[in-house]
């Protein structure tokens, strides 16, 4: 790989910007789960019921994602650099407020803050990357990076649940300050700016509907085992969350310069790669916010050990992730994605077999085929998304693969966490004891256990009766998206041929290379006819 470019005027190592957006994009990863380690000692701290802890842990991912796709499009046209600056001062500064608070709902608030510069920071990262490396190395670092996305969630919860043997739940927080800080050093000197002047201006309109559909069904869903999943006030948000979409479907596609074309996922590949991402990241957000509690709560493992009870899903993802261009390459991204999916559902069915006394092996015999299936589907999800829009667009085009990560992510989160409360308050039975108790008990797991005694003890019991619903709910949806991902890639039954540009100049990238033809070949209507394409 080489490691010096020459990007305008300027000289620019390769290495170095690597190493500077991966610390950045950590910095975002990890902040999406490692809060999660520390929420028995945020619940004692700050009182949070279980709908509010799901809110805590959603704000950060709703914000996120209902944003990507707007800072992605105001960072190719205003510059991708000054995006992942502006984002990581935001995003630090933030982490360093909720240092400082002690409520749930102000939490809730500087979370979805949080949020807001991160929604600037991801797509800057990959996007620097799909714009300042050759074509025919850039596969390998959207390895690179999908590697650490996947694994920097993981490792933050491992670096939180170190930092909490000594210190509280606001150490989580350190860590954003820290990394944020360090990123945004290394972006103001090694970085180099790349932006569209002349891309179109921000789609007010489209970005506002999906906000609304966005934040109506998230909303929802989280709220409905306080307001019954068969209220008015429950389907009603749902079914107005699913119009404020559809309507964002409708309005972009009459668009000239359109946030998003919907007739982008004419293409195969992008809607394989978009609809893997985020059922993975569904999976992934659900399993982790029950999982970390199920540790701490039911077993009763330290915060530090239930995050090294986790660890094996980054070991296995992190290593899978690298060698899947390869495996790609040699099998096709239909069988490794595919492969990966069931793996991922397979892990997931394992997990959910968990009880109050079982072995941590059934857990560690779960852990590695979903580290595995989402290492192997991972990245060939995420190069088909890049390479589907042209370099002019690659932050829509990073934002667009964030956006299936953290849509997934949060709605993992919702339906998942939503799912476990749900039956954990159905099977809670609490015989003589107190209506006081009995309420404090149902609001919050954590409050349950904290208790002991009788009510600890069913409250245990009733939170794994959640799990067991759950992660099969989130494993279900692990399949469907496997047979969804076949069905798409179904045309990619031949290897690609090389072909020469000289004879088929319909086909040549800005740079005038050699470029793979597949048997799917797309080209939607806002896309440029110059792009690569990699099976």
């Amino acid at each position: 790989m080489h490691t010096d470019v020459r990007t305008g005027n300027q000289q620019v190592n390769l290495s170095i910007v690597t190493a500077v957006v991966c610390i950045a994009l950590g910095a975002v990863s990890a902040a999406m789960a490692s809060l999660n380690v520390a929420i028995p000692d945020l619940v004692r701290s700050t009182h949070a019921s279980q709908t509010q802890l799901e809110w805590i842990i959603d704000a950060y991912l709703l914000v996120f994602s209902v944003l990507l796709l707007p800072a992605g499009a105001l960072g190719d046209r205003y510059g991708r650099r000054k995006a992942l600056i502006g984002g990581l001062i935001v995003f630090g500064a933030a982490s360093a407020a909720a240092m400082a608070v002690s409520s749930a709902n102000d939490l809730i608030f500087l979370r979805g803050l949080i949020g807001l510069g991160a929604a600037f920071v991801m797509p800057a990262t990959l996007s620097t990357i799909t714009g300042t490396y050759p074509p025919a190395e850039r596969t390998k670092a959207v390895g690179v990076w999908a590697a650490v996305a996947g694994g920097s969630a993981i490792l933050g919860l491992l670096c939180s649940g170190v930092l909490l043997h000594w210190f509280s739940w606001r150490a989580a927080f350190a860590v954003n300050v820290v990394l944020a800080a360090v990123a945004l050093v290394g972006a103001v000197r090694f970085v180099p700016e790349s932006s569209q002047p002349d891309a179109p201006a921000l789609d007010k309109r489209g970005a506002a509907l999906a906000t609304v559909g966005l934040v109506a069904l998230v909303f929802s869903i989280i709220e409905a085992p306080d307001a019954g999943w068969l209220s008015a006030r429950t389907l009603g948000g749902m079914a107005a969350g699913l119009v404020a979409l559809a309507g964002f479907v409708l309005f972009e596609r009459r668009q000239h310069d359109p946030l998003l074309d919907p007739r982008l996922f004419s293409n195969r590949k992008l809607s394989a790669g978009s609809l893997s991402i985020c059922i993975q990241f569904f999976a992934f957000f659900g399993f982790t916010f029950v999982s970390l509690q199920y540790l701490e709560g039911v077993r009763g493992y330290s915060p530090l050990v239930a995050a090294l009870a986790v660890l094996p899903l980054s070991a296995t993802m992190m290593p899978a992730a690298r060698l899947t261009a390869g495996l790609a390459s040699r099998f096709g991204a239909r069988t490794v994605c595919v492969t990966g999916l069931v793996l991922v559902a397979a892990g997931l069915v394992i997990i959910s077999r968990v009880g109050t006394d079982t072995s941590y092996l059934l857990m560690l015999a779960g852990l590695v085929p979903l580290g595995l299936g989402m290492g192997a589907a991972m990245t060939p999800a995420t190069a088909a998304i890049t390479e589907a829009l042209p370099r002019a667009q690659q932050g829509v085009g990073s934002a667009l693969n964030d956006l299936s990560r953290e849509v997934g992510g949060a709605l993992g989160t919702a339906v998942i966490g939503s799912v476990v409360t749900a039956v954990y308050r159905s099977s809670l039975q609490l015989p003589g004891a107190p209506g006081p108790v009995v309420n404090q008990a149902r609001a919050s797991f954590a409050v349950a256990i904290h208790a002991g005694g009788s009510t600890g003890a069913h409250a245990r019991i009733a939170f794994v009766n959640g799990i067991h619903a759950g992660l099969l709910y989130a494993a279900g949806a692990a399949i469907l998206a496997a047979i969804s991902v076949a069905a798409l890639l179904k045309t990619e039954a031949r290897a690609p041929q090389l072909v020469d540009t000289h004879d088929h100049p319909q086909l040549a990238d800005p740079a005038g290379l050699r470029v793979e033809a597949t048997p799917d070949w797309r080209v939607s209507p806002v896309m440029n006819t110059s792009r690569s394409s990699t099976s």
